[in-house]
């Protein structure tokens, strides 16, 4: 089954017509550019830009470019050219990559002397959108790079989490998450980057409140080789001896958790995006769902259908 497009679409977003293809016939070294298919709008004629006058855009959210996967699409440059245009903007005589920054940077490991592109007029805010989406589209951010991304467009263009889902597709809840990861010691955004650590053990180990405690559960987690339920088990004994000052004294056994009532937490910890501790026995028990602004507490009210008068 075809996956649905995100958001408003790279087309859409900044306007104008679907992005016209290179013909794969001519070579892209040509210093002579093809002759661009007509088109309702000149801002998407295809124009051939030196590689030297194209640079990446501080806006890009993807800040690592795997050797490997740069090299398998070099040698498709190779074969093929770059069949798809980069979108590009125009600042100060040089042009910033909106769009294909890995096409421009496979075509330098070729020594290809020019590229196709389609200039945008875009402002920083539209030139964002269209970066997250496109990667997000084709799935080239780690999780580190789609928190960041989005925090970017809430802090600098002072958006809201369901302003910033709506705009690429993303339910709120998927925003919040990935927000939350963001609250991470470095160290284990590291390892969540390098993929060292999955997002299903970062939620968990955000149940620990000191970077220290992170870190010593992190490094637990890597050298056992620690599934997301044996991380939550040690997160509760590591939380249950921070009173003491022990946490890391040698662990007491883990009383296991009931499968459904971890399910249960588990489905309103991705509802509500924040921490959320179900404890349940016999009928009783208590929900605890942390906040950490006001602005949060009132997003979750909202979200529960509680109305601040």
């Amino acid at each position: 089954m075809a996956k649905p497009a995100l958001g408003r679409g790279l087309g859409a977003l900044l306007g104008g017509n679907s992005i016209a293809k290179a013909p794969a016939s001519v070579p892209i070294i040509n210093s002579v550019p093809a002759a661009p298919a007509p088109a309702s709008d000149a801002r998407e004629r295809v124009q051939q830009i030196p590689l030297e006058r194209l640079h990446p855009c501080p806006f890009q959210p993807r800040k690592e470019f795997g050797a490997e996967a740069l090299r398998e699409l070099a040698d498709s440059i190779h074969e093929q050219g770059i069949v798809q245009p980069l979108i590009v903007r125009e600042r100060n005589g040089r042009f910033e990559i909106i769009a294909g920054e890995r096409r421009w940077r496979a075509a330098q490991l070729l020594g290809l002397a020019q590229a196709p592109v389609i200039v945008r007029q875009a402002d920083d805010r539209a030139v964002l959108e269209l970066a997250l989406i496109e990667n997000l589209q084709r799935e080239n951010l780690n999780p580190l790079e789609e928190a960041q991304g989005y925090s970017q467009l809430i802090e600098q263009f002072q958006l809201k989490q369901e302003d910033v889902a709506a705009k690429v597709g993303k339910s709120r809840s998927v925003v919040a998450n990935a927000l939350r990861l963001l609250r991470l010691a470095p160290a284990i955004q590291a390892a969540v980057r390098e993929g060292r650590l999955s997002v299903g053990h970062a939620k968990v180990i955000l149940g620990l409140p000191a970077a220290p405690q992170q870190e010593l559960a992190a490094e637990r987690i890597v050298k056992e080789g620690l599934n997301v339920r044996q991380t939550e088990a040690l997160v509760a004994r590591l939380l249950s001896h921070e009173a003491g000052g022990s946490a890391k004294a040698t662990p007491v056994p883990a009383v296991p958790r009931d499968a459904h009532v971890a399910s249960l937490e588990d489905q309103l910890r991705e509802r509500l995006g924040t921490k959320v501790r179900l404890r349940y026995a016999q009928g009783k028990g208590a929900l605890e769902v942390s906040f950490f602004s006001d602005a949060e507490l009132e997003r979750i009210l909202q979200l529960i259908g509680v109305r601040l008068d």
